[in-house]
Protein backbone atom coordinates (compact mmCIF):
# COMPACT_ATOMS: atom_id res chain seq x y z
CA UNK A 1 0.00 0.00 0.00
CA UNK A 2 1.61 3.55 -1.42
CA UNK A 3 2.31 5.72 2.12
CA UNK A 4 -0.56 8.51 1.94
CA UNK A 5 0.29 12.35 1.68
CA UNK A 6 -1.61 12.44 5.04
CA UNK A 7 -0.12 10.65 7.64
CA UNK A 8 -3.27 10.93 10.24
CA UNK A 9 -6.40 12.12 9.32
CA UNK A 10 -8.99 11.67 12.38
CA UNK A 11 -12.50 13.67 13.55
CA UNK A 12 -14.15 14.20 16.47
CA UNK A 13 -12.49 11.55 18.41
CA UNK A 14 -13.92 11.36 22.08
CA UNK A 15 -12.31 9.86 25.14
CA UNK A 16 -14.02 9.18 28.81
CA UNK A 17 -12.80 7.25 31.54
CA UNK A 18 -15.11 6.70 34.31
CA UNK A 19 -17.62 8.68 33.12
CA UNK A 20 -15.22 11.97 32.94
CA UNK A 21 -14.59 13.06 28.83
CA UNK A 22 -10.99 12.72 28.96
CA UNK A 23 -10.33 13.82 24.94
CA UNK A 24 -13.32 15.69 23.47
CA UNK A 25 -14.46 15.67 19.54
CA UNK A 26 -11.01 16.23 18.68
CA UNK A 27 -10.09 16.52 14.77
CA UNK A 28 -6.68 16.87 13.39
CA UNK A 29 -4.26 16.28 9.77
CA UNK A 30 -0.66 15.84 9.82
CA UNK A 31 1.04 16.12 6.93
CA UNK A 32 3.50 12.49 6.12
CA UNK A 33 7.00 13.33 6.70
CA UNK A 34 5.75 16.10 9.45
CA UNK A 35 7.30 17.01 12.99
CA UNK A 36 3.96 17.77 14.61
CA UNK A 37 4.40 19.11 17.89
CA UNK A 38 1.49 17.94 20.73
CA UNK A 39 1.35 20.37 23.49
CA UNK A 40 -0.60 20.89 26.37
CA UNK A 41 -0.72 20.37 30.50
CA UNK A 42 -0.38 16.91 32.48
CA UNK A 43 -3.95 15.27 32.44
CA UNK A 44 -5.12 17.59 28.91
CA UNK A 45 -5.80 14.06 27.17
CA UNK A 46 -2.37 14.09 25.31
CA UNK A 47 -1.68 10.67 26.14
CA UNK A 48 -5.50 9.20 25.02
CA UNK A 49 -5.10 11.17 21.85
CA UNK A 50 -1.36 9.28 21.01
CA UNK A 51 -2.86 6.14 21.57
CA UNK A 52 -6.27 6.21 20.55
CA UNK A 53 -4.14 7.28 16.79
CA UNK A 54 -2.18 4.08 17.09
CA UNK A 55 -4.40 1.64 18.12
CA UNK A 56 -3.61 0.74 21.83
CA UNK A 57 -6.66 2.70 22.52
CA UNK A 58 -10.39 2.64 20.75
CA UNK A 59 -12.17 5.90 20.69
CA UNK A 60 -15.77 6.17 22.01
CA UNK A 61 -16.38 8.37 19.31
CA UNK A 62 -15.17 9.63 16.11
CA UNK A 63 -13.32 8.02 13.16
CA UNK A 64 -10.04 8.67 11.41
CA UNK A 65 -7.11 6.72 9.70
CA UNK A 66 -3.68 6.76 10.43
CA UNK A 67 -0.93 6.01 7.38
CA UNK A 68 -4.33 5.37 5.50
CA UNK A 69 -6.00 2.51 7.40
CA UNK A 70 -8.79 2.92 10.03
CA UNK A 71 -8.32 3.55 13.70
CA UNK A 72 -10.87 1.25 14.57
CA UNK A 73 -10.94 -1.58 12.03
CA UNK A 74 -7.72 -1.87 10.76
CA UNK A 75 -5.65 -1.47 13.99
CA UNK A 76 -3.19 -4.49 13.79
CA UNK A 77 -2.01 -2.91 10.29
CA UNK A 78 -1.30 0.77 12.64
CA UNK A 79 0.83 -0.91 14.90
CA UNK A 80 2.97 -2.56 12.69
CA UNK A 81 4.29 0.42 11.16
CA UNK A 82 4.19 3.07 14.35
CA UNK A 83 7.11 2.95 16.95
CA UNK A 84 5.57 4.53 19.98
CA UNK A 85 8.05 5.34 22.72
CA UNK A 86 6.68 6.12 26.02
CA UNK A 87 7.42 8.50 29.10
CA UNK A 88 8.89 5.97 30.56
CA UNK A 89 12.14 3.99 29.24
CA UNK A 90 10.78 0.93 28.60
CA UNK A 91 13.70 -1.66 27.34
CA UNK A 92 15.60 -3.62 29.47
CA UNK A 93 17.70 -2.85 31.92
CA UNK A 94 20.03 -5.54 32.64
CA UNK A 95 20.71 -5.32 29.02
CA UNK A 96 23.13 -3.85 27.42
CA UNK A 97 22.81 -1.53 24.57
CA UNK A 98 23.58 -4.15 21.63
CA UNK A 99 21.49 -6.86 23.53
CA UNK A 100 18.31 -4.69 23.93
CA UNK A 101 18.65 -3.47 19.98
CA UNK A 102 19.05 -7.23 18.62
CA UNK A 103 16.06 -8.51 20.79
CA UNK A 104 13.59 -5.25 19.39
CA UNK A 105 15.28 -6.75 15.59
CA UNK A 106 14.22 -10.01 16.49
CA UNK A 107 11.26 -9.28 17.80
CA UNK A 108 9.91 -7.52 14.58
CA UNK A 109 11.76 -10.51 12.45
CA UNK A 110 14.86 -8.28 11.16
CA UNK A 111 16.87 -10.65 8.92
CA UNK A 112 19.71 -9.60 10.70
CA UNK A 113 19.49 -8.22 13.82
CA UNK A 114 23.08 -8.40 14.94
CA UNK A 115 23.80 -6.33 11.50
CA UNK A 116 21.06 -3.84 12.40
CA UNK A 117 21.62 -3.40 15.86
CA UNK A 118 25.49 -2.57 14.84
CA UNK A 119 23.87 -0.02 12.27
CA UNK A 120 21.44 1.47 14.57
CA UNK A 121 24.37 1.72 17.10
CA UNK A 122 26.72 3.87 14.71
CA UNK A 123 23.57 5.99 13.33
CA UNK A 124 23.13 7.03 17.12
CA UNK A 125 26.59 7.41 18.23
CA UNK A 126 26.29 4.65 20.57
CA UNK A 127 29.98 3.46 19.45
CA UNK A 128 31.98 2.26 22.67
CA UNK A 129 28.89 1.93 24.24
CA UNK A 130 27.44 -1.38 23.35
CA UNK A 131 28.36 -3.65 26.29
CA UNK A 132 26.94 -1.05 28.82
CA UNK A 133 24.00 -2.23 30.71
CA UNK A 134 20.87 0.63 29.46
CA UNK A 135 20.17 1.11 33.21
CA UNK A 136 23.78 2.42 33.70
CA UNK A 137 22.94 4.73 30.68
CA UNK A 138 22.58 8.81 31.49
CA UNK A 139 18.97 9.93 30.89
CA UNK A 140 20.46 11.61 27.42
CA UNK A 141 21.80 7.89 26.25
CA UNK A 142 18.53 6.13 27.50
CA UNK A 143 16.33 7.96 25.65
CA UNK A 144 18.71 7.93 22.88
CA UNK A 145 18.49 4.28 22.49
CA UNK A 146 15.21 4.44 22.65
CA UNK A 147 14.75 5.89 19.90
CA UNK A 148 16.72 3.73 18.40
CA UNK A 149 15.04 0.82 19.53
CA UNK A 150 11.69 2.49 17.66
CA UNK A 151 12.98 3.26 14.64
CA UNK A 152 14.68 -0.39 13.98
CA UNK A 153 12.26 -1.55 12.43
CA UNK A 154 11.55 1.95 10.13
CA UNK A 155 8.21 2.62 11.24
CA UNK A 156 6.51 4.91 8.88
CA UNK A 157 4.97 7.10 11.75
CA UNK A 158 6.85 8.08 15.64
CA UNK A 159 4.85 8.66 17.84
CA UNK A 160 6.30 10.45 21.01
CA UNK A 161 5.52 11.25 23.98
CA UNK A 162 7.27 13.78 26.47
CA UNK A 163 10.66 11.81 25.29
CA UNK A 164 13.02 14.69 26.33
CA UNK A 165 11.42 14.86 30.37
CA UNK A 166 14.39 15.32 32.32
CA UNK A 167 16.97 15.34 29.78
CA UNK A 168 20.01 17.77 30.09
CA UNK A 169 19.47 20.52 27.47
CA UNK A 170 22.65 19.48 25.63
CA UNK A 171 21.13 16.22 25.02
CA UNK A 172 17.73 17.18 23.81
CA UNK A 173 19.33 19.39 21.08
CA UNK A 174 20.95 16.32 19.92
CA UNK A 175 17.28 13.98 20.31
CA UNK A 176 15.90 16.86 18.25
CA UNK A 177 18.85 16.96 15.27
CA UNK A 178 18.02 13.18 15.03
CA UNK A 179 14.28 13.31 14.76
CA UNK A 180 14.52 16.31 11.95
CA UNK A 181 17.16 13.96 10.29
CA UNK A 182 14.37 10.98 10.22
CA UNK A 183 11.92 13.50 9.20
CA UNK A 184 13.96 14.21 6.02
CA UNK A 185 13.83 11.08 5.34
CA UNK A 186 10.38 10.91 5.20
CA UNK A 187 9.52 9.78 8.30
CA UNK A 188 6.28 10.88 10.32
CA UNK A 189 6.74 12.33 14.52
CA UNK A 190 3.73 13.37 16.57
CA UNK A 191 5.55 14.55 19.71
CA UNK A 192 4.25 15.69 22.78
CA UNK A 193 6.37 18.21 25.05
CA UNK A 194 6.40 20.49 27.69
CA UNK A 195 9.20 22.71 26.00
CA UNK A 196 8.69 26.10 24.29
CA UNK A 197 11.97 25.46 22.58
CA UNK A 198 11.06 21.84 21.29
CA UNK A 199 7.52 23.25 19.77
CA UNK A 200 9.42 25.92 17.74
CA UNK A 201 11.87 23.37 16.31
CA UNK A 202 8.21 21.57 15.03
CA UNK A 203 6.75 21.86 11.62
CA UNK A 204 3.52 22.19 12.97
CA UNK A 205 1.94 22.02 16.49
CA UNK A 206 -1.43 21.31 18.19
CA UNK A 207 -2.46 22.76 21.56
CA UNK A 208 -4.80 20.37 23.60
CA UNK A 209 -6.01 21.21 27.61
CA UNK A 210 -8.60 19.20 29.50
CA UNK A 211 -9.35 17.04 26.30
CA UNK A 212 -10.54 20.17 24.06
CA UNK A 213 -7.85 21.27 21.43
CA UNK A 214 -7.39 24.69 21.49
CA UNK A 215 -4.85 26.28 18.41
CA UNK A 216 -2.91 24.42 15.72
CA UNK A 217 -1.03 25.15 12.94
CA UNK A 218 2.14 26.22 12.18
CA UNK A 219 3.99 28.02 15.52
CA UNK A 220 3.74 31.41 13.60
CA UNK A 221 -0.26 30.80 12.66
CA UNK A 222 -1.01 29.77 16.39
CA UNK A 223 0.54 33.06 17.53
CA UNK A 224 -1.06 35.43 15.28
CA UNK A 225 -4.46 33.08 15.95
CA UNK A 226 -4.43 34.28 19.56
CA UNK A 227 -5.01 37.91 18.48
CA UNK A 228 -2.64 38.80 21.73
CA UNK A 229 -1.12 42.72 21.45
CA UNK A 230 2.03 42.34 23.77
CA UNK A 231 4.16 44.77 25.73
CA UNK A 232 7.88 44.13 27.43
CA UNK A 233 8.18 46.71 30.63
CA UNK A 234 11.74 46.78 32.37
CA UNK A 235 12.34 48.91 34.98
CA UNK A 236 12.24 49.23 38.41
CA UNK A 237 9.21 48.07 40.57
CA UNK A 238 8.13 45.62 38.27
CA UNK A 239 6.51 42.96 41.15
CA UNK A 240 4.42 46.31 42.43
CA UNK A 241 3.73 47.05 38.84
CA UNK A 242 2.30 43.64 38.49
CA UNK A 243 -0.01 43.28 41.24
CA UNK A 244 -1.43 46.62 39.77
CA UNK A 245 -1.96 45.76 36.11
CA UNK A 246 -3.48 41.84 37.02
CA UNK A 247 -6.95 41.88 36.66
CA UNK A 248 -7.60 45.39 35.01
CA UNK A 249 -9.84 45.71 32.43
CA UNK A 250 -8.08 45.54 28.84
CA UNK A 251 -5.25 43.45 30.20
CA UNK A 252 -5.37 39.64 29.98
CA UNK A 253 -2.21 38.69 31.25
CA UNK A 254 0.47 39.82 33.10
CA UNK A 255 3.91 36.90 33.00
CA UNK A 256 7.20 38.12 34.61
CA UNK A 257 9.84 37.21 32.33
CA UNK A 258 13.23 37.46 33.04
CA UNK A 259 13.86 41.14 34.51
CA UNK A 260 10.90 42.07 32.66
CA UNK A 261 6.65 41.75 32.27
CA UNK A 262 4.84 40.74 28.94
CA UNK A 263 1.60 42.50 29.32
CA UNK A 264 -1.17 41.35 26.76
CA UNK A 265 -4.50 41.77 25.69
CA UNK A 266 -6.63 40.41 23.26
CA UNK A 267 -8.42 43.71 22.36
CA UNK A 268 -5.56 46.27 21.46
CA UNK A 269 -7.61 49.25 21.80
CA UNK A 270 -8.23 48.20 25.27
CA UNK A 271 -5.28 47.60 26.53
CA UNK A 272 -3.44 50.56 25.33
CA UNK A 273 -6.37 52.37 27.77
CA UNK A 274 -5.51 50.29 30.54
CA UNK A 275 -1.70 50.66 30.42
CA UNK A 276 -1.72 54.15 29.36
CA UNK A 277 -1.29 55.92 32.90
CA UNK A 278 1.79 53.12 33.66
CA UNK A 279 3.14 54.62 30.26
CA UNK A 280 3.72 57.68 32.06
CA UNK A 281 6.22 56.51 34.23
CA UNK A 282 9.49 57.74 34.04
CA UNK A 283 11.08 54.84 35.65
CA UNK A 284 9.68 52.08 33.12
CA UNK A 285 10.32 51.12 30.09
CA UNK A 286 7.48 50.11 27.79
CA UNK A 287 8.21 47.82 24.57
CA UNK A 288 5.85 46.64 21.87
CA UNK A 289 6.74 43.31 21.57
CA UNK A 290 5.90 39.97 19.67
CA UNK A 291 3.63 37.24 21.66
CA UNK A 292 6.06 34.75 22.31
CA UNK A 293 4.50 30.75 22.26
CA UNK A 294 4.82 30.76 25.89
CA UNK A 295 2.61 34.52 25.84
CA UNK A 296 0.08 32.46 23.47
CA UNK A 297 -0.33 29.28 25.32
CA UNK A 298 -0.42 30.66 29.12
CA UNK A 299 -3.41 32.48 27.76
CA UNK A 300 -4.92 29.90 26.07
CA UNK A 301 -4.97 28.01 29.60
CA UNK A 302 -6.49 30.80 31.03
CA UNK A 303 -9.20 30.49 29.12
CA UNK A 304 -9.56 26.36 29.08
CA UNK A 305 -11.92 24.81 31.23
CA UNK A 306 -10.99 22.37 33.40
CA UNK A 307 -12.81 18.63 32.91
CA UNK A 308 -12.03 17.41 36.91
CA UNK A 309 -14.76 20.28 37.64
Amino acid sequence: MPAPEIAIDVHGLTKSFDGRVVVRDLSMQVKRGTIYGFLGPNGSGKTTTIRMLCGLLTPDRGEGKCLGYDIRTESDEIKRRVGYMTQRFSLYQDLSVRENLEFVARIYGLKDPEAAAREMIKRLGLDGREEQLAGELSGGWRQRLALGACTLPNPQLLLLDEPTAGVDPKARREFWNEIHALAADGLTALVSTHYMDEAERCHEIAYIAYGVLLAHGTVAGVIEQSHLTTYTVSGDGLSELAQELTGRAGIDMVVPFGASLHVSGRDEKALEVAIAPDRKKTKLKWERSEPSLEDVFIDLMGKARDNYQ
